[in-house]
């Protein structure tokens, strides 16, 4: 992935929650809220957000997605791909809660989280994952924190999901205006 920032237009039409600022991937592939001062690292096949310069992170969300072909995706089972994700774990996990399914803005999204202790820090850390698919788009999102800080990292997964839009598609990211997203 490439990292691009742009200057925005007058009338963009962008709007975040207060504190917040926008991320949006392949021209509104994937968008979703991240906060203001979080720190933006691009990998090869994803993008992590920290919210301190690594490696004195306390926190890190990474998102991935796939493109996929033309097709009717109603049926593909995101709940069934993150129950894999989560059995395939090999963290040495304390507690994991049950999948959360949810669809809405023609999104289909399955989400869980655990506790593990870290390896290396010995502390008890917390991972939220999400698998979503929306228009021809396949998004993963973990976030993971140490669970002492769950007080000021839920707020952050709460805002990613309440602000999280697939397969959109934005001609021009000046702007901000959506043009039809089945055009995808």
């Amino acid at each position: 992935m490439i990292k691009q920032d742009f200057n925005l237009r007058d009338d963009h039409g962008w709007e975040s929650e207060a504190g917040y600022k926008i991320f949006v991937a392949d021209r509104g592939a994937v968008r979703f809220d991240i906060p203001r001062d979080w720190i933006i690292k691009v990998k090869k096949k994803s993008v992590v957000f920290h919210d301190l310069e690594p490696p004195n992170e306390n926190a890190g969300l990474e998102m991935s997605f796939n493109r996929l072909p033309p097709h009717d995706w109603q049926n593909f089972p995101v709940k069934v791909l993150l129950q894999t994700a989560l059995e395939d774990d090999k963290r040495d996990i304390i507690y994991k809660s049950k999948i959360t399914s949810a669809s809405r803005d023609g999104m289909r999204l399955a989400y869980s989280s655990l506790r593990c202790i870290d390896a290396k820090e010995k502390r008890e850390a917390t991972s939220r994952t999400l698998v979503g698919i929306g228009g021809n788009i396949q998004v993963l999102i973990t976030f993971d924190y140490w669970t002492s800080d769950e007080a000021a990292m839920l707020p952050i997964w709460e805002a990613m999901l309440r602000s999280l839009r697939l397969g959109l598609f934005i001609p021009d990211p000046t702007s901000g205006h959506v043009v039809n997203p089945n055009l995808n």
